[in-house]
């Protein structure tokens, strides 16, 4: 077997094993592998060139840092972007509530369904921010229906990832196989271009995961959610109150049963009708203009009301916040970039045994009160007449650099780590039209993937859907710093001759056996190193073997190419394999040995699976 350029084919080879020893240690920040391996590649191909036909450097720091300039690399970080103002904009949000919704009747259908959404939406959405958007719904979900936090976290980490291998746009995997198929001379990899197959193992995965993984996964800890700024699942409430305003959404809202239908999960203490105040049970009780509502409900509960754009709080909120901006130039309306957050009564506070109305909390701070929490006791009174004690915890809303101010308060203690962020329901409509706009370029052939999503993340950020700070957050450093240095690698592979030998060799090893045989065994080799290094890497790595391979065994090179898309996918059996492992792993109290007891039947029935389709659906 003939190998060109040998020697400095071995050095290549040694650099891809100290990165995949790198990656999978992780003793040193993946930032910093990434640029050790890539400055290695650039000294050694600068003292020892590897000099082309026309006297150049085939290896030169041009070729080797163009990685970072690959239109597919620039394609993730911009899909990043447009997934994080959809994520930070609540764009789906309504959707999954929706969902939430029909788990009254069957709760059992419901959280299917729910999945099936996340699949779904992952095909056309970056699957990391879709499985970040959908921890809260899935875990609000089990509380509520008697189910633990353990038994659906890992199902969605899996079934966000099947999803995401079924288009081009799915997955950041996808899109980097696709950028080394472009400089391999190849034709451009389409949207929908791998769909059946995709489609075939996504089913076979999801059924699998939904029925089987909460069987497999232990109960290690309760149906909380543990995320900062989240309700702790404690079920701690907060006292609010309702101001039924001529065009609120309750008004003429009536009792069935002594409840409130649309005060889901909400507790009505009392109703203030005038001078009179109306305790429960609630009877034929009808609510009209001018009543005020007082509720008990839990942070999650008042959050989500807020983001619901359902408009409960909207009398309070509109005639507290133009008051607040008449007198000190508070936050003139509710929306735009508003943070919720809580605040306890400071010992030897000015405020203790005053009203929230003595005080004037709103004049002095910039914010609102929407509840008070008090472990002693019950309160059923107005939240305006609540004498605050030492301890109370106060739930307040207001402008970002409003919250901050409340760090100098010496009144009250700000707790940082509750601060959550207020999505604007007219942002998450532009989010959404813009991904729309996105999608249907590319569907319809208009524009390429990379031009479609730098265009939509220009707009999102022209729009004001995120701000400059909040779409650099977006970009993921560690992506594109082991993505550039990874397709650098793949670069010397191919100009060293390394993807050929190896593709050579393979083909000798399993000289005696079919094209689908050897289809399988690179499958597998595939899906076991997407396991031990990252899916990125892996599919980067093994697209240039691809395509050689493909080349050497005389078949279309798409069938192989289309195996690592799929193989590099399959990073079920542990945390490190892909991002959504590591985002359930601390809700769902997750160990290492627990996504190896799970994904690892799930990598060998989806090669299984590859290795018979294939071979028919290509015509091996």
């Amino acid at each position: 077997m003939e190998l060109v350029y040998a020697w400095q084919m071995w050095v290549t080879y040694g650099v891809i094993v100290a990165a995949v020893i790198l990656f999978s240690i992780e003793r040193i920040p993946l930032e910093l592998s990434a640029i050790g391996i890539l400055a290695a590649l650039l000294i050694f191909f600068y003292f020892f060139p590897l000099i082309g036909a026309d006297g150049r450097n085939l290896l030169g720091s041009t070729t080797l840092l163009a990685g970072f300039a690959n239109p597919a690399l620039i394609a993730v970080l911009a899909l990043l972007v447009v997934g994080h103002g959809m994520f930070q904009t609540g764009a789906l949000d309504g959707a999954a509530r929706y969902v939430a919704d029909l788990g009254s009747k069957n709760p059992g259908t419901t959280i299917f369904f729910t999945f099936l959404l996340v699949a779904i939406t992952s095909a056309f959405l970056n699957n990391t921010p879709v499985a970040v958007m959908f921890i809260p719904v899935l875990a609000t979900l089990a509380h509520r229906f008697g189910s633990r936090t353990p038994k659906v976290m890992m199902t969605l980490s899996y079934v966000s990832i099947l999803g995401g291998m079924t288009t081009l746009i799915g997955s950041s995997t996808n899109l980097l196989v696709a950028g080394v198929v472009m400089t391999s001379h190849l034709p451009p990899i389409g949207i929908f271009d791998f769909v059946v197959p995709g489609i075939f193992l996504a089913s076979i995965g999801f059924i699998y995961s939904t029925l089987v993984v909460p069987r497999l996964v232990p109960d290690r800890g309760g149906a909380a959610l543990d995320l900062p700024g989240g309700d702790t699942g404690s079920g701690k409430q907060y006292i609010a109150q309702l101001e039924i305003t001529a065009d609120h959404p309750l008004r003429g809202e009536s009792s069935k049963a002594g409840l409130f239908p649309q005060l889901r999960d909400m507790t009505v203490r009392m109703i203030q009708r005038g001078e009179h105040p109306i305790l429960p049970p609630f009877e034929d009780v009808t609510l009209m203009t001018g009543d005020v509502v007082i509720v008990a409900a839990t942070r999650q509960t008042l959050t989500e009301a807020l983001k619901s754009g359902g408009r409960i709080f909207e009398g309070m909120l509109e005639e507290r916040f133009a008051e607040g901006a008449e007198t000190n130039g508070g936050p003139a309306k509710p929306g735009g970039e508003l943070i919720l957050a809580e605040t306890v009564v400071a010992p030897g506070s000015r405020m203790i045994g005053q009203t929230i109305e003595q005080i004037a909390f709103r004049h002095q701070t910039g914010c609102i009160v929407l509840g008070v929490q008090r472990r002693s006791r019950m309160i059923r009174t107005l939240l305006n007449d609540i004498r605050l004690e030492a301890g109370d915890v106060l739930l307040v809303l207001g402008k970002g650099a409003r919250i901050q101010d409340l760090r100098h308060n010496r009144d009250v203690l700000l707790l940082e780590w509750s601060a959550t962020e207020l999505p604007d329901p007219k942002l998450g409509h532009r989010a959404l039209a813009i991904f729309g706009v996105m999608v249907t370029m590319v569907l319809l052939d208009i524009l390429p993937i990379e031009i479609a999503a730098i265009g939509a993340a220009g707009a999102i950020i022209a729009t004001g859907v995120l701000n400059i700070r909040q779409a650099a957050r977006a970009i993921d450093r560690r992506i594109f710093l082991m993505v550039g240095a990874m397709l650098g690698i793949a670069a010397a592979l191919d100009a060293t001759g390394g993807a050929r030998a190896i593709a050579e060799t393979t083909v000798y090893l399993f000289s005696g056996y079919s094209v689908p045989v050897i289809l399988s065994a690179f499958f597998l080799a595939a899906a076991i190193t997407t396991n031990v290094l990252t899916n990125n890497a892996t599919a980067v790595l093994f697209t240039p073997i691809a395509i050689s391979t493909a080349a050497q065994l005389g078949v279309d090179p798409f069938v192989f190419i289309y195996a690592v898309i799929f193989a590099a996918n399959c990073s079920f059996a542990t945390p490190m394999g892909y991002q959504t492992n590591l985002l359930v792993m601390g809700p769902g109290h997750y160990e290492f040995r627990d996504f190896v007891r799970t994904g690892t039947p799930l990598v060998i029935l989806l090669w299984l699976a590859y290795s018979f389709f294939a071979p028919w659906y290509y015509g091996l």
